[in-house]
């Protein structure tokens, strides 16, 4: 009879790999999951592929191959190792040298770090500063946003784009420097390649990119994004946004700022499936609808803002090809969706955030909604949805329990609570912020502050909005932060924020303000004030200012924006002067 160890032992062989030579094996066969490898793959795969449609700051159109786009990434990544750069910033517009970097800096093993180049200086050298940043590639356009980061850091080397049709000489920059410069590196090495380089990363669970909040607080956060669920994100985005193809590829415009969330990984997931980027270096409606048209753009991602303007521009007509619309940032109307359908511009209503690595969940449309009436089908259309394929389900949790306690609202349209996150797709964490990531994984799932309904279809629909946060034309203000702002003005006593609807960027600012005693000041002096003198954004300037005797509060002194909300959809009150 055998003896109790040696029956242990056995069972315990049912559990465990048969060995340590049979795990090794397996590990030699398996590689890191990095995005970075989508580049190299769809070169290998159609070399001669369009990878890159742009009109360049000197008005040539620039046509270039997944060939090209992959030498050049080479370039820059072998000039980055050369340096020995480990994080390099990005201030640049939807550029081929912002595409280019992206793959560039993470072949290198480096992180990236791209910024919003519509943010206050003082924010640019705040973020190039805490994230650590050792160069910058910037856009010649935007050089001057860093006047204030170069006099505090005048050794961190900036790395300029002239965004021109040449790659050498007069019309090139030290961008295009820098590519041949690491392009000559590697020769000198052994023309080692892309072998040469960490296209797959040593580790898929180190970081590749830090993407910075802005507007949310009073001090942007670094959100840490893996190799890893950059990767799962970028598939995910190939299926929920239907970017691949049996014949052909996909032609995506760059509507969205590829600074977003690193363009919710959408340079990694249109490169896997070696479809073609169209760079645009702004928002320009006839040119996205001559797009539309001339080069038959089959995808694009949009806020609803951005969406609704491009329904109303005068170039407006149904295409006689479906173009999927990956549509969020803000929660979209149902008569937008009904107008973007009737020009054959097909929504994909998602949502998520930065800490979600952009899309998180999907509105997926059923069959059975094409036999309902046009309104309730758009209404179901607008809802948030379902969680994304690589990641687990989302929950709606109740908000009023013990902090930390995750418990299920009832799935019934009606009792709201805030969405969390479990999965493969929820960011590392805050760069330098151990408190602040703790909070954001209180009782073990990522806490969006989005309130919302769950219904008995298992789809979230967002109702309003934590702390408070204004979306307007897909940028996020803090109304804490903006009141801040203006209680600098030397006239302002108090100040108060909430949203208010608008017919073209969803939601725009408000502010109600009271005034200093024996001084006379009037809403649209503050308005101008804010434009012109306060050094507040101008994408946070509030569209109305109103002067109150007195801002309701709480027992505590707490503002309540519950009644503010009511005083500015117009409800009756006696405080208003």
């Amino acid at each position: 009879m055998s003896s109790a160890q040696s029956r242990l032992s056995k069972l315990a062989s049912h559990f465990l790999p048969s060995s340590s030579a049979s795990r090794s094996q397996h590990n030699n066969t398996i590689h890191s999951l990095s995005p970075t490898f989508f580049l190299p793959r769809a070169a290998a795969v159609e070399p001669d592929g369009e990878a890159i449609y742009h009109i360049t700051a000197n008005g040539k159109i620039l046509r270039r191959s997944y060939q090209e786009a992959a030498d050049r990434a080479r370039g820059l990544a072998y000039y980055i190792k050369k340096h020995g750069y480990k994080k390099v910033g990005i201030l640049c517009p939807n550029t081929p040298a912002f595409l280019e970097s992206i793959f560039g800096i993470g072949a290198a093993g480096a992180i990236n770090v791209a910024i919003n180049y519509r943010l206050k200086h003082e924010d640019l050298t705040y973020i190039f500063t805490h994230s650590d940043a050792e160069a910058i590639i910037v856009d010649a356009e935007f050089l001057p946003l860093l006047d204030d980061f170069r006099k505090a850091n005048p050794k961190i080397p900036l790395i300029v784009d002239t965004d021109t049709d040449a790659t050498e000489g007069e019309l090139s920059g030290q961008f295009d420097e820098a590519v041949l410069e690491g392009l000559k590196y590697d020769a000198e090495q052994g023309s080692k390649g892309w072998d040469g380089l960490a296209a797959q990363c040593e580790n898929e669970e180190g970081v590749i990119a830090l993407a910075y909040t802005s507007g949310t607080t009073a001090k942007p956060k670094g959100v840490e994004f893996t190799h890893r669920s950059c990767y799962l994100a970028a598939l995910a985005n190939v299926i929920e946004s239907g970017l691949n193809y049996h014949t052909g590829q996909c032609r995506y415009l760059w509507t969205l700022p590829m600074f977003h969330a690193m363009g919710w990984t959408f340079p990694w997931a249109v490169t896997a499936v070696r479809g073609t980027h169209y760079c645009l270096r702004k928002i320009d409606y006839p040119e996205m609808w001559r797009l539309l048209k001339d080069e038959k753009i089959t995808h694009y991602c949009a806020a609803p803002t951005v969406n609704t303007l491009l329904c109303s521009a005068k170039e407006a007509e149904r295409l006689p090809e479906p173009v999927r619309v990956t549509v969020a940032a803000s929660p979209p109307t149902p008569h937008l969706f009904e107008q973007m359908s009737n020009l054959n511009l097909h929504p994909v209503h998602v949502y998520g955030l930065t800490e979600t690595y952009g899309p998180i969940t999907k509105g997926y449309h059923m069959p059975a909604w094409e036999s309902l009436p046009k309104e309730d089908k758009y209404k179901k259309m607008a809802r948030q949805g379902h969680g994304f394929l690589t990641s687990l389900p989302i929950r709606v949790i109740k908000t009023d329990v013990p902090e930390g306690q995750l418990i299920d609202v009832t799935m019934d349209g009606k009792e709201i609570g805030e969405i969390v996150c479990v999965g493969n797709i929820c960011a590392k964490g805050y760069y330098k912020d151990p408190a602040a990531t703790r909070k954001l994984f209180l009782g073990g799932a990522l806490h969006t502050g989005d309130l919302a309904v769950w219904h008995s279809d298992g789809a979230a629909q967002i109702l309003d909005r934590a702390k408070d946060i204004i979306i307007s034309g897909g940028e996020n203000i803090s109304s804490v932060a903006l009141e801040s702002m203006l209680a600098t003005h030397p006239d302002i006593l108090e100040a108060a924020v909430v949203a208010i609807a608008d017919s073209h960027w969803g939601e725009r600012p408000k502010a109600f303000i009271t005034v200093q005693s024996g001084k006379n000041l009037k809403g649209e002096d503050v308005i101008e004030w804010a434009k012109h003198k306060s050094g507040i954004s101008r994408f946070m300037v509030p569209r109305e200012v109103e002067i109150v005797q007195e801002l309701p509060k709480t027992s505590t002194g707490k503002l309540k924006k519950n009644v503010l909300r009511e005083w500015a959809r117009g409800a009756d009150r006696s405080l208003v002067i």
